[in-house]
């Protein structure tokens, strides 16, 4: 009896055993997670900080790269002041602070919505004078075209153009950080020869830039003379101002009298006086500068003085408040250093409110 009850306990637990082990789960792997989306950032702007730029696309021989649906544009409300300090010896100040800076629009102060230094991108573009009136200066004009881009371009950061000016106006090379490309560009340049359609080069190489965000600079390298153009100079500092783009001239015109005459002094030529004055003009109401260097050392030094100051500015931003009843029209800048005895400041006169 004893041994039936032994072996009915063995078959149950072996029963018990065999009914848990067909009702274990066997381990499988694990599920393959599903991703989860990443959170979008969205970066919000704050009107009191300047937008930074940001990088133009380059290709790997220097070019920007075309069809990329990147263009970068900088936010049409902010209006850039470029500004030069120097004190009476000509030198940068460079320790301002934005509450030393007094910044006046149609003679009423407002508000400075930043101040950084000249730390950001720049876009350039290079006019060299190829028509036949620079022809005692050519030689003079390709030395200082390709001093410039050796001088002043950082590759690292920069990117320069090359128009060449003339009966038309072609652009000879789209931006690029490449300096080997844009001399080599210079060098290709046909002989000089035509008229001379400076103010419309001016205008297309303002237009060109705008597409681009950094700081806009237009370097002209030229006796000044404009023989064909279509616009006129108050559409030219128009469209200048509208593309926030400051301008420089390197002007041959003292060069080539030098060369001629062994003395230092501008034409008195009409057309000579009528081009300096459009120069001047267009500078003072950029914030840029003109420069008649006579000889090699002077064109290094005007470089030289190109460079520091585009590298020293200080760059204001103003976001205005009330455009909306002024489109198209001219508002005046005015800016000075508090207190700021016996220094010089140099920045544009104005800008134009945009139509739309």
């Amino acid at each position: 009896m004893a041994r039936k009850l032994f072996i009915s306990i063995l078959i149950l637990a072996f029963a018990a055993i065999s009914f848990a082990q067909s009702g274990r789960i066997k381990p499988t792997e694990s599920p393959t997670p599903i991703p989860r989306p990443k959170p979008v950032y969205q970066p919000t702007q704050s009107k009191t900080n300047l937008p930074k730029p940001a990088p133009t696309p380059v290709s790997e021989n220097g070019n920007i790269e075309e069809d990329t649906g990147e263009i970068l544009r900088v936010e049409a409300a902010l209006v850039p002041i470029p500004v030069s300090v120097t004190d009476a010896q000509g030198r940068a100040i460079t320790n301002l602070r934005i509450e030393n800076f007094l910044l006046q629009i149609d003679k009423k102060e407002v508000e400075i919505g930043d101040l950084y230094r000249s730390d950001t991108p720049i876009r350039l573009a290079l006019l060299f004078d190829n028509s036949s009136s620079v022809l005692q200066a050519r030689e003079f004009e390709i030395k200082a075209a390709k001093r410039f881009f050796r001088r002043v371009l950082r590759p690292e950061k920069d990117l320069a153009a090359l128009y060449s000016v003339a009966s038309g106006v072609i652009l000879e090379q789209t931006l690029t950080n490449n300096t080997s490309q844009l001399i080599r560009a210079i060098d290709n340049l046909g002989p000089p020869k035509g008229a001379t359609k400076l103010l419309d080069a001016i205008i297309q190489s303002a237009n060109y830039l705008q597409d681009f965000q950094g700081r806009r600079v237009i370097v002209i390298v030229s006796d000044g003379e404009d023989t064909l153009s279509d616009a006129n100079l108050e559409e030219t500092v128009r469209t200048v101002q509208g593309n926030n783009c400051q301008v420089y001239i390197v002007k041959t015109t003292e060069f080539e009298n030098f060369k001629r005459t062994g003395e230092r002094g501008s034409s008195a030529n009409i057309r000579h006086l009528a081009a300096e004055r459009r120069m001047q003009e267009l500078a003072a109401q950029t914030g840029g500068a003109v420069y008649s260097p006579i000889d090699e050392r002077e064109l290094d030094a005007a470089f030289t003085q190109i460079s520091a100051e585009l590298s020293q500015q200080y760059i204001l931003s103003y976001y205005p408040q009330d455009d909306s009843e002024k489109r198209g029209e001219f508002r005046e800048i005015s800016l000075t250093v508090k207190n700021g005895q016996n220094l010089t400041v140099r920045t544009r006169k104005g800008y134009y409110v945009p139509k739309r």
